[in-house]
């Protein structure tokens, strides 16, 4: 049967090729990725010491099985027409184990043989669409085992495993020894065996002592399954760090030639080893300041054999991600070298493609194909600096092989946290949870806010065992006075405002206003919108912005703001923006005067923080309206325009009242947010309690390891609840959106070209899923200017 013309294959051909990958090609090049995903995670004490050698023999050893008859059937390498095998090949690979690994411990064998079985299915559990190992073969007998796996070729096999013999001595791997001699029967028995084993190991829940082991089966599953799919796809992955010591001299330079130079709390945040809590106000050098942090960590933790660290720069809303992608690019000189980790990831790759250089239909799906791949590498952990939400790298905690390698690229990690008190208590409880489990992991933080309240400094501090410091500027620095308050007694949709906000186009300002929900911002936007084009007779003069949009109208109207109102253009104009809760830390703006609906103080300082930004004007106007409270579906109490809980609104507008027509800065915020959320208050105490009930219940669902190699897919739909929302085409749309799907043959690229046509809406909407195209459908008002209107239920 064996035919030595035909090499065994790991993969059947693909595209040109006449045959598939060589399954020692690919075995080794497996173990080269084991040994550069351990390189790059480096040491964890939480892990046992010879993880990484376990990792790179699980690599050497994942596929061997595929040296079956059936599987090279399978895959086309054989004279015989290509059919479904229907096995495990993982699960007879486990039979080359005892006999190439003789010279290790027991113990050490079942370590590796865990990373070799699991790399594709789950061992237990039923929550999966693919069925795990155990209901598969768990109850054979040795006589239904072997005739499952039907025919392997003596010859092909001794020659397979002593091939992998020589190639693990000679990595260093295991000890020096003779050549093995492996025959069928052997085979198929010590795979029967050494599984039998694994389920006596892992079927059952661990002792809470034994959680440990837990943590370690996860990580390990993951770092193998990361070195299989970076063998498969052969995407090299970035080793020399974006993040340089030329990064502080460049800004020294940079600063010196306006006449500047760094600020104590950058400098201060330069010498700070372990985590940190970088407070100061907006235009001040935070985000400089924090990558100053994280180079100085990044060379320490380098130097104690904690790897390559990984930074992730995490923020709460997409626009936000796709800023600083930009700017990191330019500040570190590492245009594609910053990766974007979102869920969007693809499309913003496909937006900027669009932007920058595409105009017919085939350049379009060229960009698309393009942007899939920079999304695929990204995906295949190509980057050592990642720009996202919390969201992507808290997807690990599902774990199993579709999340582990997620999981394992975070360990020995800096993350870089902006903004973090944007999050309700329930995402910022999981949050806080996840910073536990990355800091028992050898990662390290850096939180940046212009306005962090103690109670939430507090709760981070009680979190992480290791000590956090708080850099912020000196005693005595007086913050820009940039704001001058006023409160109106009227709510933000009134006639007079209306009125006020007329007079303010008319003199010629650039005009914020900010609603606390759609259908307010869309019947603001038809009142103020006439007034703004007719006084600059531009179309751009008026602009809407909402969560309700395209995606590539969206992108569009992102990038209109951005061209009129960006900060720091030296030729000022007038108009107006109307917007939602999106505009608070999504676009790096410039207004001269706000009006908005009074919401939580947080939310507000950062409403305020589109105004004056860098503070070079006189205080400029920030005028806040009354709120008004209403019920909502399903849930008790009054809530802000619909929106807000009534208590930290109505904590907000009392201080904002005592404040009428003062001039403002964020060391003023930062002490009405402690007076906020007092632990003695009523609203602290509610928002502290929220906040640990979040962060236990997580920690219980997701970061339990007592069950490490059990099927957790029954959790993602858990997971996905947690964050509200789906995304639907409008009916209108459903033609084009097939005819972009059926691009490129109905392959990836046409998918995401139908993708600029998704709206996101609330989880609660009802839409008619459209079997066909996989989507939902919905009747509504639409169009590129006002966004989605009423949807027809």
């Amino acid at each position: 049967m064996y035919d030595a013309s035909r090499s065994l294959r790991a993969k059947s051909a693909y595209g040109n090729q006449t045959h598939g990958e060589s399954l020692k090609d690919h075995s080794l090049t497996t173990m080269r990725r084991g040994e550069t995903v351990t390189t790059r995670i480096g040491r964890v004490p939480a892990l046992p010491e010879r993880f990484a050698i376990w990792v790179r023999l699980a690599g050497l050893l994942h596929d061997p099985g595929k040296a079956a008859h059936g599987f090279q059937i399978q895959i086309g390498n054989t004279s015989q027409p290509a059919k479904v095998w229907g096995e495990r090949h993982e699960v007879l690979s486990l039979g080359f184990l005892p006999t190439i690994l003789a010279a290790l411990p027991k113990e050490e064998i079942l370590w590796i043989a865990a990373g070799v079985v699991t790399h594709h299915r789950c061992i237990t559990g039923d929550g999966g669409q693919r069925p795990s190992l155990l209901p598969l073969y768990g109850h054979d007998s040795i006589q239904d085992f072997a005739a499952k796996f039907g025919s392997i070729d003596a010859d092909a096999l001794q020659d397979l495993a002593a091939w992998m013999h020589t190639t693990a001595v000679s990595a260093g791997l295991i000890p020096p020894g003779p050549t093995p001699a492996l025959t069928p029967d052997t085979l198929i028995e010590d795979a029967h065996t050494l599984f039998g084993e694994l389920l006596d190991r892992w079927e059952w829940e661990l002792e809470p002592e034994e959680e440990a082991d837990g943590l370690a089966a996860v990580m390990l599953q993951g770092a193998v399954t990361m070195a299989d799919r970076m063998a498969s796809a052969h995407t090299p992955l970035h080793t020399r760090h974006p993040l340089t010591p030329e990064y502080r001299q460049r800004l020294e330079t940079r600063l010196a030639a306006k006449g500047y130079q760094l600020r104590p709390h950058q400098l201060k945040a330069d010498d700070i080893s372990g985590h940190v809590i970088i407070r100061a106000w907006t235009g001040s050098g935070k985000t400089e300041a924090v990558l100053l942090w994280a180079l100085r960590n990044l060379a320490e933790m380098t130097e104690a054999g904690q790897g390559t660290p990984r930074i992730f720069y995490l923020l709460p809303y997409l626009a936000a991600i796709n800023a600083m992608v930009r700017r990191l690019e330019e500040d570190l000189q590492a245009e594609g070298h910053i990766g974007v980790s979102h869920s969007r990831a693809a499309s913003y790759y496909l937006a900027r493609a669009l932007a920058d250089e595409c105009t017919t239909n085939a350049e379009a799906l060229a960009a698309a194909r393009k942007s899939l791949a920079q999304e695929n590498a990204t995906r295949l952990f190509r980057e050592l600096i990642r720009v996202g939400t919390p969201y992507q790298p808290l997807r690990g905690t599902l774990a199993g092989p579709a999340h582990s390698a997620v999981l394992a690229d975070t360990a020995n990690s800096l993350f870089i946290l902006d903004e973090l008190h944007a999050y309700d208590p329930k995402r910022l409880g999981m949050i806080l949870a996840m910073m536990a489990f990355w800091e028992h992991l050898g990662g390290r933080f850096g939180i940046v806010s212009a306005t962090l309240p103690d109670a939430l400094q507090n709760a981070i501090c009680e979190t992480l065992k290791q000590p956090v410091h708080l850099v912020q500027p000196p005693e005595g620095t007086e913050f820009p006075k940039r704001h001058r308050l006023s409160v109106r007694p009227h709510p933000l949709r009134s006639d007079a405002a209306i009125a006020e906000m007329e007079t303010r186009l008319e003199a010629g300002e650039a005009l914020l206003v900010v609603a606390n929900n759609r259908p307010t911002a869309r019947a603001l936007y038809q009142r103020l919108a006439p007034t703004a084009r007719r006084i600059h007779d531009h179309r751009d003069a008026a602009i809407m912005l909402h969560s309700r949009y395209r995606r590539d109208h969206r992108s569009n109207i992102e990038n209109r703001i951005s061209d009129r109102y960006k900060n720091g253009q030296t030729t000022r104009v007038g108009g107006l923006l109307v917007a939602t809760q999106t505009v608070e830390v999504s676009l790096d703006v410039d207004f001269d005067t706000i009006h908005t609906a009074c919401a939580p103080m947080d939310a507000l300082c950062q409403r305020f923080g589109r105004v004056n930004r860098s503070g070079t004007r006189p205080p400029a106007d920030v005028i806040v309206h009354a709120p008004q409270y209403l019920p909502r579906k399903r849930e008790r109490g009054l809530f802000a325009d619909g929106v807000y809980p009534k208590a930290p609104v109505s904590l907000a507008w009392d201080l904002l009242q005592r404040h009428d027509s003062n001039v403002i800065d964020e060391a003023m915020i930062t002490s009405w947010l402690n007076e906020i959320y007092d632990p003695t208050a009523t609203w602290g105490r509610t928002w502290r309690a929220e906040l640990d009930q979040a962060k236990e219940k997580f920690t219980e669902a997701f970061l339990t390891w007592t069950e490490p190699f059990k099927d957790r897919s029954k959790l993602r739909n858990d997971f996905d609840a947690m964050f509200d929302g789906q995304e639907v085409i409008l009916a209108t749309d459903r033609d084009k959106y097939a005819k972009r799907l059926a691009t490129d043959n109905g392959r990836r690229p046409g998918r995401l070209l139908a993708e600029d046509l998704l709206i996101p809406v609330t989880g609660n909407v009802t839409a008619e899923w459209d079997k066909r195209l996989k989507v939902g459908v919905i009747n509504a008002d639409y169009d590129e200017e006002n966004g989605l209107g009423e949807i027809q239920h």
